[in-house]
């Protein structure tokens, strides 16, 4: 592995690419774009929730199907506090993240006692009686959603009603949440996590605290989970039920497999992918389905490690 290689995929890619999205919104506006700055936003929200699931599924082998269960609490902690007169986005946004984090070690705490097939299912059915829980809530539009009456504040001088400037702040949020899951998972913490996924057996024979380290882990996704949430409500001033059902928590896994499983930028690689391709079928085709079920199969023929492993760039390393 060169120095080289090792810098490009490791920093210089990764600070072209903030350079070119941190760019877009003033390219956007001179060419009549603006509608794509809420796209793009809207992908940098799913490229979080698809590399906090990729956290645990990728690096610590635990497949969840429920992870959007948390995205939803993260989402509608905004419309309980915003309804309740909570008026700071950055309140509002850290106590979606301590709520999710919360569901998040209540549903791990049963979950990670089971394994398998056990595992996957107790998880899809704490994210559907979160699902009807949030569908049973009238006062907060039930099955229908709910619209914010207004956006969280952001202080500073920043308005948060200029989609550039709350573009500018998901962008900086997503960026630092994304750098801080690679670090983790460079960390003794993720390199433990790594072991329990390849030889949980052994890890427990050196001693390691499995299930405690496990439980660390769904948190921290969990968490990351509702900081997505909370960006999604806010951008959206909206909110459904929908968004945390089980066919949302299966979208997240068809991300991180086409982006690649357990790969440095496979969460994020999976989530632009899938987005731009559901857009651009969308405007083409009743069917766009079936292009998007086509890529998910020749992904696991033909390139199983993802399309995030294109960019090794013979460093040796995933990305």
């Amino acid at each position: 592995m060169t120095d080289n290689s090792s810098s490009w995929s490791r920093v210089l890619l990764p600070a072209a690419v903030l350079l070119t999205l941190a760019l877009f919104p003033l390219v956007a506006a001179p060419l009549g774009l603006d509608f794509y700055v809420g796209f793009v936003r809207r992908m940098l929200v799913f490229a979080l929730a698809a590399a906090s699931l990729n956290f645990i599924m990728g690096f610590g082998g635990m497949v969840a199907l429920g992870h959007a269960g948390f995205v939803g609490v993260g989402a509608y902690t905004v419309v309980v506090l915003t309804d309740a007169g909570v008026a700071s986005a950055w309140l509002v946004w850290g106590a979606a993240m301590l709520f999710a984090a919360l569901a998040a070690a209540l549903v791990g705490a049963v979950s990670l006692r089971t394994k398998g097939v056990y595992f996957i299912m107790i998880t899809l059915a704490f994210a559907q009686m979160l699902y009807f829980v949030f569908v049973s809530l009238r006062s907060y539009g039930g099955d229908d959603g709910y619209s914010l009456p207004m956006r969280p504040g952001l202080g500073l001088g920043l308005d948060v009603m200029h989609e550039p400037t709350l573009y500018w702040v998901v962008l900086a949020l997503v960026a630092l949440a994304l750098w801080w899951l690679d670090r983790a998972t460079g960390s003794r913490f993720g390199t433990a996590l790594i072991g329990i996924r390849d030889n949980e057996t052994r890890m427990r024979a050196l001693g390691y605290p499995v299930y405690l380290l496990q439980l660390v882990a769904f948190m921290l996704a969990g968490a990351m989970a509702g900081l997505a949430g909370a960006l999604l409500a806010t951008g959206n001033s909206f909110v459904s039920p929908s968004m945390m059902h089980w066919t949302q928590s299966a979208t997240l896994i068809v991300m991180v497999v086409i982006g690649g499983l357990g790969r440095r930028w496979g969460g994020p690689v999976g989530a632009v992918v899938w987005l731009a391709l559901e857009e651009a079928l969308k405007l083409n085709t009743d069917y766009w389905h079936l292009p998007l079920g086509v890529l998910l199969i020749a992904t696991a023929l033909y390139a199983p490690k993802g399309l995030a492993a294109l960019l090794e760039w013979r460093s040796g390393r995933a990305v």
